[in-house]
C-alpha cells in the first residue's frame, strides 16, 4: 500500500483544515474529530483536530480542505489530494493513491496535540502529487 494511502486510511483509514497560502480558496467543512475506518484485517483511528494535524498511532500529518478535496502532507514536501464528501459524521475520501473509496465514521470528538507532536510543515500549494 502506498505510503499516503496508509496515512489516509490513518486519516482516512485515514487523516486536518489545510490553509494553503496561494491555493485556490478553501471550504471550511466541520472535520474535526475522532474518526474510525475499518480495514479488511483491522478498526484504524484517526484524529483529525482543527489545528490542521491529524494523527493515526505516531505517524501525524497536515491536512487542508481546498473546494471538495482534502490535501494531505506526511512531511514528505507533497501534498496527496483526495476528492471529499462529507455527510454529517460520515466521510468519504477518493482519487489520489486509493484504489477505491473509504468510508470513514466520526466516532467521537477531537482530543488535544500533545506538545511533543510535531505537525509537518506544509507544502508549498504547488507542490502536489500527480498521478
Amino acid at each position: 500500500m502506498p505510503r499516503c494511502a496508509a496515512a489516509l486510511v490513518l486519516l482516512v483509514g485515514l487523516g486536518s483544515g489545510l490553509a494553503a497560502q496561494t491555493a485556490p480558496p478553501l471550504h471550511r467543512s466541520h472535520l474535526e474529530g475522532k474518526w474510525q475506518a475499518k480495514t479488511e484485517d483491522e478498526i484504524r483511528n484517526i484524529m483529525v483536530r482543527g489545528d490542521s494535524s491529524a494523527q493515526f498511532g505516531e505517524q501525524v500529518a497536515r491536512w487542508r480542505i481546498v473546494r471538495d478535496s482534502l490535501w494531505l502532507a506526511l512531511g514528505d514536501g507533497v501534498w496527496q489530494v483526495y476528492g471529499m464528501k462529507l455527510e454529517g459524521d460520515k466521510l468519504t475520501l477518493s482519487g489520489g493513491d486509493l484504489e477505491k473509496p473509504a468510508t470513514l465514521h466520526r466516532v467521537g470528538p477531537a482530543t488535544a496535540r500533545a506538545d511533543t507532536v510535531a505537525i509537518p510543515a506544509p507544502p508549498q500549494p504547488t507542490e502536489r502529487a500527480w498521478d
